[in-house]
Formats: C-alpha cells, structure tokens, sequence
C-alpha cells in the first residue's frame, strides 16, 4: 500500500508525543503510536521511561472499545520490537490483538530488531508499510541511531564565545570564568541540554580552572554522567567533580588513582587513539549522546578528528580583548537564534 497524506499526519502526531519522553527513556529511542479506526484515533501512547512498556502497549492500553482494533491501523514512529528484553516483543502483541495495518516510520537500528520486527508482522498476514516521514523520524532519534550505526555516542560540541573569538581570558589557578559570555537564559537552556543527553565532558584543564559541578540545576531533569580527562592525575581531590552528587568517570594513565564516592576509573592510553578508547567505553557502557564543553584542547581534537555530530556556539555580545581562540570550522549552519543579544548558532554534520 503507497503512502498517503493521511498516514504522514498520523505519522506526525506520533512523532510530536514521541518526544515527550526525550528525558527519560535513553538509551532507548522515543517512539510515539497511534491507533486509528474509520478516520478517529482511538488510542495512543509513547515511550515514557527506560524500563518500562512501550509506545505500542501503552496506545492499545488507551482503547476503551478493544473491537475497534480489528478494523484498525497502527502508526508507529519505529519498527515495533521483536524480541524480549525488559517488556515483551510489541509486534507479538499487534498480532495478538489482530491489528490489521502497521505504519513505521522508521526500521530500528538496533541489530536485534533491525527489520525483524516487520517480518514477524508480514508473516502473520498484517499489511505492513514503511517508510513514512522516515529523515524526521531519524532526526528525533539521531543519538539512538548514531549509537547502533556508528558505534559511538552523538557528540555535541559547545562552548560560549566573546564577540571578537574568545572562549576565555588566560587564567592560572581557579581564577573564577569570564561570566559576561553567558546569560540567565542561555545557562538555561544549557541546563536543558544537560538533561536531554546522557554524558557530559572536560578536559583537565577546564575540570581544574572552572571547577564545574556538571549537573542539571537549572532544568528540571536528570543529572547526565560526568566525564573527565585525567591523564596523570592533576584534579584535586576537592573538586566539584568528586562530590558523590552525580556519576563520574575519569579516563586516567595513573595506575593509583584516589579513590572517590559514586566515581568510576577507566584507564587508557593517551598515546595511542585515545579518543577511539573513550568511544568504545562509552558505547560499551551504553552511552548514547555526549556533550563536549571543552576546554580549547579537547574541543579541537575533535573537531580534527571530524569526531562530532552537532556544534553549538553561544556568541556573546562582550569584547575580549585577548585570551584563549576559540575553535575553528568548517560547517553549515542550522538554525541560529538570539537571547537578548546572546546569538545560539547551531550546526550539524
């Protein structure tokens, strides 16, 4: 069956309830379905937590007359799963309940679905279609499907910048940040971006200078895990890093490293693709986005090793003078936004 203009509207609702559940169900994707019989939806639902059921179970719990459903056609934002892991296989259950028609938005990435969830619906005589409102259905769940497809988490780079390229003014010791380079707002909305992703990390540099807590304080949400480089063991023991408040990690070379409260040490080899370490860990430990916040070094590491998948850069309105450069690229720009003179510019690959 071709796809219709009435199955891209659908298509978008569920989308639209799908990212409802953007702070609370990674590392698995958001998904939203909806269930449609004679031009009504009859019922619908999305994925609101890690752990528990999903998008499907939850649109067929919402129909209040069961009949209705076997004359209905499920949408769903991704394939249904097929196999049991912390809730049975959806696609068991839509053909259980004798769903006639499923619309998929996207087929899931993951290698233990990846197109057996259809099948199993295709084999048990259900009118399957895919493929609809499919590049929007990818971006939704860009940090799932960067994780299963590229084997890493989706790496966000941002920092703040003055008006004439700086991120900071040099500083020894823990001199206190330049505070004009953000506002109330914009720290907001950083805050925000904590919650919605899994991981957030510095380099040693930063972790000494600002001292920074990483947590979510500003936004109501989950605090993500703190990452740090150490290589020899320069953060001092009272940082902010080493509070218990949140997880941590430290990717270290010093074989003794102190031990902290609600902290995990992972050693590495700085000398030998570090970074293709830090990314095998992370998607081992089911890591599925990461925010860089710097510091200069790190940021242009990876921007060298074209290891990134998003850049957001805060430019403020202040002027510098002199200090640390900020980073230099290459990319397009997405979308660009202003906060009381404070420009947000965002940018993908």
């Amino acid at each position: 069956m071709s796809i219709t203009h009435t199955d891209e509207i659908y298509m978008q609702r569920c989308l639209q309830i799908a990212a409802a559940g953007a702070r609370d169900v990674a590392p698995n994707p958001m998904v939203g379905a909806v269930l449609v019989s004679n031009g009504r939806i009859i019922g619908e639902g999305y994925h609101q937590r890690y752990g528990q059921s999903h998008a499907e179970p939850n649109a067929i719990a919402s129909v209040q007359n069961e009949e209705l459903l076997k004359d209905a056609t499920l949408y769903v934002s991704l394939e249904p799963c097929s196999h049991y892991g912390k809730t049975p296989p959806c696609a068991e259950l839509i053909i259980k309940k004798r769903i006639p028609r499923v619309v998929i938005g996207m087929l899931d990435p993951n290698p233990m679905v990846a197109g057996r969830g259809v099948k199993m619906l295709q084999d048990a005589g259900v009118n399957v279609t895919i493929g609809v409102l499919e590049k929007e259905c990818r971006t939704l769940n860009k940090r799932f499907v960067c994780y299963h497809e590229q084997h890493r988490p989706y790496i966000i780079l941002k920092w703040a910048q003055s008006a004439d390229g700086f991120i900071d003014k040099v500083r020894e010791s823990r001199e206190q940040p330049v505070a004009v380079l953000s506002n109330s707002f914009t720290k907001q909305l950083v805050h925000k971006m904590r919650a919605e992703n899994m991981a957030i990390l510095v380099g040693t540099r930063t972790a000494m200078l600002d001292n920074p807590g990483l947590r979510t304080t500003r936004w109501n949400g989950n605090n993500p895990l703190r990452i740090a480089l150490d290589r020899t063991g320069k953060i001092p023991d009272e940082s902010k890093l080493f509070d218990g408040t949140a997880p941590t990690l430290i990717f270290t070379e010093k074989e003794n490293y102190t031990p902290h409260p609600n902290t995990t040490i992972c050693h590495i080899d700085f000398s030998n693709h570090c970074w293709q370490q830090i990314m095998n860990q992370l998607y081992q430990m089911k890591i599925n986005s990461l925010i860089v916040e710097g510091g200069s070094q790190v940021l242009n590491d990876l921007l060298a090793l074209q290891l990134w998948d998003e850049i957001q850069v805060e430019t403020s309105p202040a002027i510098l003078g002199n200090g640390i450069k900020a980073p230099l690229f290459n990319a397009i720009m997405h979308e660009e936004e202003n906060y009381n003179g404070h420009i947000m510019r965002h940018y993908r690959k």
